[in-house]
């Protein structure tokens, strides 16, 4: 006699952080969370988290494949013990072919597996490098409940989600490693209400969190009901774990409605994201802090607010590096950061190695002499860095990486970058808005980060006398949109300038200055991802290319 099918399910969303390769780690994170969520039928966790995700070329190491599923068995294993049924994602090999794996284990025993079958190949992602796609997946029976897996992509084209409405799935639960960008919460939200629709089954969307890299998850997971109803939103940039109440039968399932948190907007989620990248990255390299140039200037302010809010005042350590052309207002205001950061400053002039320098090679003018300074900044830095193991932050936007105005070897050099993905207009909202914001989980001050004159006067390298940022480029205002359109629009000249109102010329001459900077851009170091092109993972242009856009 067949048991009758539950009417009840109790499933745990355990929204947690990975470390890609840590296999053990991960695996006893999934353990301890398994005896956190006492009372729940089914503890779900995100896509991969056995590996980490992404694990990139990891998978093509044989021994990396065999160790994440001999660890996937000793997992199984572990649910011999009392505890709610493990849903878990990790990698499975058979017949030559590697797959991104969702399983399903209670009691000691595999119950189920299923087989990502949309392997996204754009942008930031290319699963088809080193995964073999699976067969459209059939819903997992548990409890007499008919649930269906769709992992991560799988859910972006219809085809999975439909089939498995036609194969009798009652309801969705999909793991995912979807990194943060901005407004990709109400993507996102929007994509599986589109979803729903089409289906009538509730979906529990299950997001990962923490910085990877150049990537940052931000988590906010989320149910949506058949009605198109918001459930649950678990909260961003945090880890979390929530028992989630799902009642019904045959004819529909429902999830009751639990916890809502406040998801971040602009520009809060930015400055968040750059914190959770720039921790995670700092402590998982197993630096003890990071050391920065202080210069006066906004870039190196606002960087050095993100540093302190990520990792405490004492792992912090700035470095004001005058040369002759550094004004008395600079200081002042590199100073003043640093008090109210509460954080390390030292002031080492470099005027005695610009005039060795000037001995070694007389007769340099113009940008060679003005690079000279940068480069003994970072040489200065890097022999700090080396001396005491902190990692070398570096302070650059995207403005200037955009069309090169960043020295190679100089102001470039370094282990990671906050401001990588940000224009120099964000840079200006997130200073004006932390001055105004404590972020949540910050371990800097609360009040002011940075004087309001380093955020009002105008931008300068100090590499020469009055130098200032535009007598060389255009307003900010209008730079960064001539470059959205060229860099993250991918638009053409004639497009950009219609768009935006720019004299084609100056487009043109942008383009121009963007794409000779190529190979500077490509020795430049890992920095938070924040839009949807950012220079690195999503963006890769030839170094040499003929093919402009500004050209008949």
């Amino acid at each position: 006699m067949t048991a009758a099918a539950a009417t009840r399910l109790t499933i745990a969303l355990a929204q947690l952080k990975q470390r890609v390769g840590d296999i053990d780690g991960n695996m006893a994170a999934m353990v301890e969370s398994r005896a956190k969520g006492k009372g729940a039928d089914i503890i779900m966790f995100p896509e991969l988290q056995m590996t980490g995700y992404p694990p990139e070329d990891l998978v093509l190491k044989p021994e990396f494949v065999r160790r994440a599923m001999e660890a996937s068995e000793r997992l199984i294993d572990a649910t011999a013990e009392p505890g709610p049924a493990i849903l878990f994602g990790s990698i499975h090999a058979e017949e030559g072919r590697v797959y991104n794996a969702y399983m399903l284990a209670e009691g000691g025993r595999l119950i189920a597996r299923r087989l990502k079958h949309e392997l996204p190949n754009y942008g930031t992602f290319d699963e088809k490098r080193v995964f073999a796609p699976g067969p459209l997946p059939e819903p997992i029976e548990y409890k007499g409940v008919r649930i269906g897996i769709p992992i991560c992509e799988d859910i972006w084209l219809e085809a999975v989600c439909a089939h498995l409405k036609d194969a009798g799935a009652q309801f969705l639960l999909v793991p995912n490693g979807s990194p943060y960008e901005l407004d990709k919460d109400q993507k996102r939200i929007r994509l599986v209400e589109q979803r729903v629709t089409e289906t009538g089954l509730a979906i529990a969307y299950l997001n990962r969190v923490g910085g990877q890299d150049e990537l940052v998850f931000e988590g906010a997971s989320f149910v949506i009901n058949g009605n198109g109803e918001l459930a649950v939103h678990l909260p961003d940039f945090e880890e979390a774990l929530w028992l989630t109440q799902w009642s019904g039968d045959t004819t529909g399932w429902r999830c009751e409605d639990g916890r809502k948190a406040r998801i971040a907007q602009f520009p809060e989620d930015v400055y968040r994201a750059m914190m959770l990248g720039l921790r995670d990255y700092v402590d998982s390299n197993g630096f003890p802090g990071v050391i920065l140039g202080l210069s006066g200037g906004i870039d190196s302010a606002l960087s050095a607010a993100v540093a302190v809010d990520a990792l405490g005042p004492e792992r912090v350590h700035c470095v004001m590096m005058p040369s002759k052309y550094t004004s008395a207002e600079s200081l002042e205001d590199a100073e003043a950061c640093a008090k109210l950061l509460g954080c390390r400053h030292d002031v080492i002039p470099i005027i005695p190695g610009v005039e060795a320098f000037e001995k070694m090679v007389p007769g340099l003018t113009g940008p060679p002499a003005e690079n000279i300074q940068s480069r003994l900044r970072m040489v200065t830095l890097m022999a700090l860095s080396n001396a005491h193991g902190e990692m070398l932050l570096t302070t650059g936007n995207k403005s200037e990486m955009s069309v090169g105005y960043a020295t190679l070897y100089g102001d470039m050099a370094g282990g990671y970058s906050v401001l990588k993905d940000a224009y120099k207009s964000t840079v200006f909202t997130l200073s004006k808005w932390r001055n105004d914001n404590h972020p949540n989980h910050a371990l800097g001050p609360k009040g002011h980060v940075m004087p309001e004159r380093v955020i009002a006067k105008p931008p300068s390298a100090e590499l020469r006398p009055d130098q200032k940022d535009e007598d060389s480029l255009p307003p900010y205002s209008m730079l960064d949109r001539i470059l959205d359109g060229l860099v993250d629009q991918e638009k053409s000249v004639a497009e950009v300038a219609s768009l935006t109102g720019a004299d084609k010329a100056l487009v043109a001459d942008i383009e121009r200055k963007v794409l000779r900077a190529e190979y500077k851009r490509r020795q430049a170091p890992p920095g938070v991802k924040i839009g949807s092109r950012n220079f690195g993972r999503d963006r890769r242009y030839p170094i040499t290319n003929f093919f402009h856009t500004g050209k008949p």
